[in-house]
């Protein structure tokens, strides 16, 4: 049973390293009209991010999208790392891998059609990978006080 968790972890994280592959291997005008459904889709729910953030918001959408695509990233890698790892090397290793696929997808998208890579993004990146391990540390210390 433990080794078919750890297959599927692996899927999970391989899987998703594809999608942000994929993503950022769209030219700019498409994800420029990704990010403008996104705003769409929050207008619908009542939050109309293009009176609160007027031209911005559309660069804070795709901010955001960066940010939380790569704490799944995160919670990905940790669910791979904790089968091999103890909890202070995949703490570690956790930040290395994000910042460096991180580092990787800008790279990348500096051969994409009207996209640049941005040494802003990795370290927005990095930050959503180091916020879910702060949230993981908070978590783990809040049910360690609820045992004693």
């Amino acid at each position: 049973m433990k080794n078919k968790r750890k297959i599927l972890d692996w899927m999970l994280l391989i899987a998703w390293m594809i999608l942000i592959f994929t993503m950022s291997n769209q030219p700019a005008n498409i994800s420029d009209s990704q990010s403008e459904g996104a705003i769409k889709v929050l207008l619908l729910i009542g939050i109309d991010a293009n009176s609160i953030f007027g031209q911005l918001a559309n660069f804070i959408v795709r901010k955001c999208a960066h940010f939380l695509e790569y704490m799944v990233l995160a919670l990905l890698y940790i669910n791979v790392a904790k089968h091999y790892f103890t909890k202070k090397v995949v703490i570690i290793s956790t930040v290395a891998f994000v910042f460096t696929y991180a580092c990787s997808d800008e790279i990348h998208q500096l051969f994409v059609q009207g996209r640049e890579g941005a040494f802003r993004d990795v370290l927005i990146d990095t930050c959503g990978g180091v916020t879910l391990l702060l949230i993981r540390l908070g978590i783990s210390s809040i049910k360690l006080l609820k045992l004693r």
